[in-house]
């Protein structure tokens, strides 16, 4: 039985490297939240069995936790660089599949077409709104920019406020609003599916996505010129990397005495 329990220890204690290791390789990637390993107990026993005498055997992993805590901000001076100071994720869908994501990634940038989109050509989606920023709808959108205005001027440059209002100015001097970024939030953030790529998607777990307007009530405000960095402290990574690392050394020093043992026992009897 101890062999049995030690491989078992063995195999949580690779799990534990492996999540720290994504950590670390992750710990420059943009918008990544790093994971956590969590081990619960096994006992042998039944509701007859003397509870003096239930036997533990070992470990299993119970979850692995995703940490959504803020990353520190980064300052990069592009007007499409986006971070949220606060709750909330931007919601990108993509142009082939239909699929929609959610990212804390805001390094967004204009395709060919006008499109706002992110490094893998998702687009940005977002609130249309009359002149004054105001919402005309609940249901959001690609963001798209004219590449020319009303006068005939051509594109010049993009800002995005805090509250959202994506404004584009043009040649002639004129500035018009085409839209407001909306956030989603989640009853259970840790419940989305990594898709990688720092993307996610709704699950049973997450419950449905929660839609509102940067800088109303639970939602964060729009930070433009600056990036949101991973919130992996490689200090603490290295701490868990080499606790792991023990753990694993020491099951399979177990195994090691576990056979020894056994081989021992066989000698006797032979």
């Amino acid at each position: 039985m101890s062999f049995y329990t030690s491989l078992n220890g063995i195999k949580n204690a690779q799990t534990d490297l492996n999540v720290v290791s994504n950590n670390i390789a992750n710990s420059e990637t943009n918008g990544f939240k790093k994971s956590t390993v969590s081990f619960a107990d096994v006992v042998a026993g039944t509701a007859f069995t003397n509870p003096r005498l239930i036997e533990g055997i070992g470990a299993k992993v119970e979850a692995i936790t995703q940490n959504f805590k803020q990353g520190a901000l980064d300052s990069t001076g592009s007007s499409l660089d986006l971070a949220i100071s606060g709750d909330g994720f931007f919601t990108v869908v993509s142009p082939t599949t239909g699929q929609t994501m959610y990212t804390r990634n805001g390094a967004f940038q204009m395709d060919s077409g006008g499109y706002i989109t992110d490094a893998q050509g998702n687009r940005v989606q977002m609130y249309p709104t009359d002149a004054t920023g105001t919402p005309t709808s609940t249901t959001q959108q690609d963001t798209l920019v004219p590449i020319t205005n009303a006068a005939g001027s051509e594109f010049a440059g993009l800002t995005v406020a805090e509250n959202g209002n994506v404004a584009a100015s043009y040649a002639d001097g004129s500035n018009t609003i085409i839209g407001k970024l909306g956030l989603a939030t989640f009853l259970n953030a840790q419940g989305l599916r990594q898709q990688g790529s720092a993307d996610w998607t709704a699950t049973n777990l997450s419950g449905p996505a929660n839609y509102g307007e940067p800088t109303n009530g639970q939602y964060g405000k729009l930070m433009s010129g600056y990036l949101e960095r991973s919130n992996v402290e490689v200090s603490d990574e290295l701490v868990g990397l080499i606790v792991a690392q023990r753990a694993y050394q020491a099951n399979a020093k177990a195994i090691d005495t576990a056979t020894q043992a056994t081989q021992a026992i066989l000698n006797l009897r032979s």
